[in-house]
């Protein structure tokens, strides 16, 4: 593995770790050049998830993106990366375990939310204004009653 400091093909593994529910591993690095530690993270490359949008267009599924999301939503939260990327994962299983290599955005977007309201309200709030696209005060009014 290549450190992403220095670049030296020298690194050791420090720590191995399963996380997830088994088909993640994280293994914790040290340079052996600068000594600066970084983690890694290996998984089983699956079949291709294709997201069906709102406007019908097909998009390969983008993990990325949908950390970006996520992570916009629990920005200045008390939620860690870690925590984030283990909602991912979940999300990720549960796609994987449907019959179809497509499914529409709003099945992930609702599974996103169901994460994220049982992890953080306010993370909740946020993806929620975006995701259905809150046009005034009462409709953040109407979704902070149904919490």
């Amino acid at each position: 593995m290549i450190c992403p400091f220095c670049k030296t093909g020298m690194t050791r593994v420090l720590d191995k770790r399963e996380i997830g529910s088994g088909t993640v591993t994280r293994r914790r690095r040290e340079c052996i050049e600068c000594s600066k530690r970084f983690k890694t993270y290996e998984r089983v490359e699956e079949i291709d998830i294709y997201v069906i949008k709102k406007d019908g267009r097909r998009e390969p599924y983008d993990r990325l993106k949908l950390r970006s999301g996520i992570s916009k939503a629990c920005e200045k939260r008390p939620v860690s990366q870690e925590t984030i990327n283990e909602i991912i994962d979940r999300i990720e299983n549960d796609l994987r375990q449907m019959k179809t290599i497509e499914m529409k955005s709003n099945i992930i977007g609702e599974k996103v939310m169901d994460e994220l309201k049982k992890l953080d309200k306010v993370a909740y709030i946020r993806f929620a204004s975006v995701y259905r696209e809150f046009a005034d005060v009462t409709d953040f009014q109407d979704e902070l009653k149904n919490l």
